[in-house]
């Protein structure tokens, strides 16, 4: 492994905690949009998912960190973290198609090609370090209960 650098680890997780809160800004008020509709069984109270959202950006963010400055092949690093990139794009346009645009439908797609691309991210991570690759294992699973969420809301509202 390369020497850790605080600057660089900082930059990472920084990087990922900002696209999570301008993903936010341009998703415009979660309590606004739940009150427009009917709500699906299981949601959890408003505050806990700024809560979460902000743990797992950081790790995700350190565990990119940890591939970038992993001592695996150029190659394997950037196949892996293109793929780190391509989910954080699909993070970040999800809530924007599910609250601001209110595309419950369109959402639970994107919400499904995120979930598979974690799968392949932790995958890739994987095989260059194996911490990385398991401390996605719970952002993984809140995916999942997002899309759970995101269908039961769209099934809910459907008419």
């Amino acid at each position: 492994m390369k020497k850790r650098s605080i600057i660089d680890i900082l930059i990472w997780i920084i990087g990922a905690e900002l696209t999570g809160a301008v993903s936010a800004l341009l998703s415009g008020g979660f309590s606004d949009f739940y009150e427009k509709y009917r709500q699906p069984p299981l949601l959890p109270p408003g505050w806990l998912f700024p809560v979460v959202w902000t743990v797992l950006y950081a790790v995700m963010g350190f565990s990119a960190y940890l591939i970038y400055s992993s001592d695996a092949e150029y190659a394997q690093r950037k196949r892996a973290l293109t793929v780190y990139f391509i989910q954080l794009g699909l993070n970040f346009s999800w809530s924007i198609i599910f609250f601001r645009l209110e595309m419950l439908w369109a959402a639970f797609g994107v919400i499904i090609l995120l979930w598979l691309t974690i799968i392949l991210m932790i995958r890739l991570f994987r095989g260059i370090s194996s911490a990385a690759a398991y401390m996605n294992i719970p952002y993984l699973l809140w995916v999942s209960f997002a899309a759970w969420l995101n269908f039961m809301t769209a099934w809910v509202n459907r008419g």
